[in-house]
């Protein structure tokens, strides 16, 4: 994809929505699109691979200061900033290179990285956790399989969400990616 100003300005715009979005204080937890943000990025800017990391991170960020400023002023139970942030930032990033897989857009490619990114994303995420790489030792849970499979459960609940977030945003961005790529066409066939 070319980036032109009119790009810069529909990805501002996005970032700026999805920021708002994650924030609003009746969305379901899990239910965001910056997973979808990732694979559109990536699967989107192959040539300006810079432009598929930024995305999600920054749109990630954006929603965190947000969460921190609510949580600082009383008015939200979310603090955005917290020990081990920047290995979830890593994860996102890392969840970019699902949508550099998808070499031809089509329903079925955009499925499989719909359901792989929050897959991938769960595992690492919670292993980490687990783990003790974020500073908190994943509510104490002991470093054992089973210890590994309590925060896997702890986590479960997060998951069904995060697919359908992905699934549905992915449907909005590839969707109308294609609905505004097909009009330019049709449009710019008309005119010559």
């Amino acid at each position: 994809m070319k980036v032109s100003k009119s790009v810069i300005i529909a990805l501002v715009l996005l970032v700026l929505v999805a920021s708002l979005y994650r924030v609003l204080p009746t969305r379901q937890y899990g239910f965001a699109p910056q997973y979808a943000m990732a694979i559109f990025g990536g699967a989107l800017f192959v040539k300006n691979k810079k432009w598929a990391f930024i995305l999600p991170i920054v749109s990630m960020f954006i929603s965190d200061l947000l969460y921190q400023v609510l949580y600082i002023n009383g008015l939200s139970p979310i603090y955005g900033f917290y020990e081990g942030q920047w290995q979830n930032y890593l994860l996102f990033a890392g969840l970019t290179t699902i949508g550099f897989l998808i070499k031809k857009i089509n329903v079925v490619n955009v499925l499989v990285a719909s359901v792989a990114s929050p897959t991938v994303y769960f595992i690492l995420s919670n292993f980490i956790v687990w783990s003790g790489w974020t500073g908190t030792r994943g509510l104490n849970r002991p470093r054992t399989f089973e210890g590994l499979m309590m925060c896997y459960s702890d986590a479960l609940p997060f998951y069904p969400s995060s697919v359908y977030a992905t699934l549905f945003f992915s449907t909005v961005l590839f969707g109308g990616y294609y609905l505004v790529k097909h009009y330019t066409q049709a449009k710019n066939t008309q005119l010559a």
